[in-house]
């Protein structure tokens, strides 16, 4: 049978079949055909999408059947990957609310699972931003986040951070009772990964207020697990620890700056100078300003700065002369003020 012919046929039984058997087995085949169709699938999504499948799949969803909710759930998930229109169409259709209430069963069914999934790609689009912002899905997300499986963890931070880092309105507002959960997720996860750059965002974002930044310093290892982001993240996350590091600092540098330098953040910060973006280094140098002015700061011997800026440079710059000079100007930059009280 022709390929048409196929979606013309499947499209019919979903929609016009009056057995829910018969439509449990449409939804099969539609995710049996997307995935069957590597090279392809992309057009085969559009075809289902203008068949009109989306509507009566979501409808699915309400149902108090089990295996029809997830077959539904299923071949939603395969029509919205790498398509924006059936991202949205299916938002368009109805399904956060069915969804939302799946997602309280995120650790006693494969349907609260799979329900994560769907959030996390259906937040792919910004146009879908406002329904998921506006529906009850943020709180169970950030519980999830606490709660969660490993992979649904993952899912919820991901889908949190589409949402929170889309220039539409509404703005997302993520409560404080986030912080520990994405810290510890943060401590667990490699530095460099994707996921710690979207963690650290998140983390910054918190930091914006007055009670994000409590919860970040009484949250266990906060100050720890960022500097040691800014020491060993990829350049995205390094540079978002270090962004909630400054903001600490600038928000009470009494308070701070000692927390701060007694976690071991001038390596990081010195090697950010160098290696950061302009914005980066711009705030790395500024945050080294404040630290300056701490009495802890004078422990640090002009030998071990020295030694410091010394790897540093030897590891941006080849050569002898080249290096001497960099050596030179970071350390006028850094520890002038500093031996100037001595």
């Amino acid at each position: 049978m022709e390929e048409v012919d196929c979606i013309v046929l499947i499209s019919d039984k979903l929609k016009n079949g009056d057995d829910l058997e018969m439509k449990i087995e449409a939804a099969r085949e539609i995710r049996s055909m997307i995935r069957n169709r590597n090279n392809s699938g992309e057009k085969i999504r559009s075809k289902f999408g203008g068949a009109g499948v989306i509507k009566p799949l979501v409808g699915m969803l309400c149902l108090e059947n089990d295996d029809a909710v997830q077959v539904s759930l299923l071949a939603l998930l395969n029509l919205a990957s790498k398509n924006k229109r059936n991202k949205e169409e299916i938002v368009t259709c109805g399904a956060i609310p069915p969804l939302v209430n799946l997602l309280k069963l995120q650790n006693t069914s494969n349907l609260g699972e799979l329900a994560i999934a769907a959030i996390l790609t259906l937040s792919a689009s910004s146009n879908n931003k406002a329904a998921i912002v506006n529906s009850e899905a943020i709180p169970f997300l950030i519980q999830i986040i606490s709660s969660g499986t490993i992979q649904g963890r993952a899912d919820a931070v991901n889908a949190l951070h589409n949402l929170a880092t889309s220039k539409q309105e509404p703005t997302i507002i993520l409560d404080t009772t986030a912080t520990s959960p994405l810290i510890n997720l943060l401590k667990e996860s490699k530095k460099y990964s994707k996921f710690a750059e979207r963690a650290t965002a998140l983390i910054e974002i918190i930091s914006k207020s007055q009670e994000g930044i409590n919860a970040i310093t009484n949250a266990e290892d906060g100050i720890l697990t960022l500097v040691e982001t800014v020491e060993g993240g990829s350049l995205v996350s390094k540079e978002h620890a270090l962004s909630v590091l400054l903001t600490l600092c600038i928000s009470s540098r009494s308070k701070y700056r000692e927390l701060i330098l007694n976690e071991g953040a001038i390596p990081g910060l010195l090697r950010l100078t160098i290696d950061g973006t302009h914005q980066g280094q711009s705030k790395a140098k500024m945050l080294l300003g404040l630290l300056r002015d701490s009495p802890s700061e004078k422990k640090l011997s002009q030998s071990v700065l020295e030694k410091m800026v010394q790897e540093i440079a030897a590891r941006v710059n080849k050569s002898e002369r080249r290096r001497a000079e960099t050596a030179k100007k970071l350390m006028q930059d850094l520890v002038q003020r500093r031996m100037a009280r001595v």
